[in-house]
C-alpha cells in the first residue's frame, strides 16, 4: 500500500501485476485441481464483497466459498485465485464495494478485486448475443461467452476513458483546473474526464473533452499512467496538459456544475482535509474543500502536480 504523502510510480489498482495464466482457462482438469488449493474472493452482482474485521476483502478457502459461477483470475506465488459470484445477504452487513475498501487494500488485493468485479460486470451486461439476441453461455472459466445459436464468441470489453489534469503555467500563475459534476457535493472537485469516441486518438479525446466541458484549449498533452476502473468497465488513461490561450471558463451546464483554477496551496489544503477523516468537509469556508481520495487516478495526477512544485 502507498500512504498519504507518498508519490507512487503508478496509480492504485495498477501497481501489482499477477500471472493471469490465460492458457489454463481451457484446461478443465488443471482448473479442477487448482480450485482445491485456491484462494477465493466472493463478489455480488452489484460489485460488493465480504470484508473482514480489518476492513479488507476476505480471500477464502474453497470450502468456505458459496455456490456460484467460478472465474479463474490467475496465479500468485503458485497459489491459484478464483472469484465466485453470489448474491449479498438482504441486509448486506459486512459487504462493501471496491470504492469503500480500495484505500485499505493491498496492491495485489486491489488488482485481483478489480479483475473479479470487472468480469462480473461484463457478465451482467452480456447475457445475450449482440449479433442475434440469443442467450450466451459462460465458458473458459469466465473469460468468454458463446452464443447458443450462431456460436459467436464474445470477450470482456473495456471502455477507454481519458482523465486529465490541466495546468496554467503562465508566469505568476501555476494553477490547476478542477471541476465538479452535478453528482458531487458542493466543495468537492476533481480532474476532468470523458470517454474516448470512435475514430479518435487519446490526445484528441483529451483536447475535445476539456473544450466541451469548460471551453478552454490545451497543448502539450502528455500520457502519464493508466488505471482499471471497473465501475462498470472503464480503463482510465491519465494525462497532463497545459492551457493555451485564454483561461476564461465556459461550462457545459449538463456535464459541469462548477469549475475553477486553483493554486497549489488551495489544492494542498483540500488534500489535507480529504485525508483527515475527522475534519468536516466544510473546512474554513473555502470554495475547494475536498478532492478525490488516494484510491483514484485523479488523486494520483493531482499528487504528482503537488510534488512537482520544486
Amino acid at each position: 500500500m502507498t500512504g498519504p504523502g507518498d508519490t507512487p510510480e503508478a496509480p492504485p489498482l495498477a501497481r501489482s501485476a499477477f500471472d493471469r495464466a490465460a492458457h489454463r482457462r481451457t484446461d478443465d482438469d488443471w482448473l479442477a485441481a487448482a480450485w482445491s488449493r485456491s484462494r477465493v474472493v466472493v463478489v455480488s452482482p452489484r460489485s460488493a464483497t465480504p470484508v473482514g474485521r480489518d476492513g479488507r476483502a476476505e480471500f477464502r478457502d474453497p470450502g468456505a466459498a458459496p455456490d456460484g459461477p467460478r472465474r479463474f483470475l490467475g496465479v500468485v506465488a503458485d497459489v491459484p485465485y478464483f472469484a465466485v459470484t453470489a448474491p449479498a445477504p438482504a441486509d448486506a452487513d459486512g459487504w462493501q464495494t471496491l470504492r469503500d475498501i480500495g484505500a485499505v487494500s493491498t496492491d495485489l488485493e486491489g488488482a485481483l478485486l478489480a479483475t473479479a468485479i470487472g468480469l462480473e460486470q461484463w457478465h451482467q451486461r452480456h447475457g445475450h448475443c449482440p449479433r442475434c439476441g440469443a442467450a450466451t453461455d459462460e465458458q473458459q472459466s469466465g473469460w468468454v461467452r458463446i452464443c447458443t445459436v450462431d456460436g459467436s464468441h464474445h470477450f470482456p470489453r473495456t471502455d477507454p476513458a481519458v482523465i486529465m489534469l490541466i495546468t496554467d503555467d503562465s508566469p505568476g500563475r501555476e494553477l490547476a483546473l478542477l471541476g465538479r459534476g452535478h453528482q458531487w457535493g458542493a466543495g468537492r472537485f476533481s480532474t476532468l474526464a470523458g470517454f474516448v469516441e470512435p475514430g479518435e486518438s487519446l490526445e484528441q479525446a483529451v483536447a475535445r473533452e476539456v473544450f466541451e466541458e469548460v471551453g478552454v484549449r490545451v497543448t502539450d498533452v502528455r500520457y502519464v499512467a493508466s488505471q482499471p476502473w471497473p465501475f462498470p468497465a472503464s480503463l482510465m488513461l491519465g494525462f497532463e496538459a497545459r492551457l493555451v490561450g485564454a483561461a476564461d471558463l465556459t461550462l457545459d451546464p449538463v456535464e459541469m456544475a462548477e469549475a475553477g483554477w486553483f493554486t497549489r496551496d488551495e489544492v494542498r489544503r483540500a488534500a489535507d482535509w480529504t485525508d483527515d477523516l475527522h475534519t468536516p468537509l466544510e473546512g474554513d469556508g473555502a470554495r475547494l474543500r475536498g478532492i478525490p481520495p488516494h484510491f483514484s487516478i485523479s488523486r494520483f495526477l493531482i499528487d504528482r502536480w503537488l510534488a512537482d512544485e520544486d
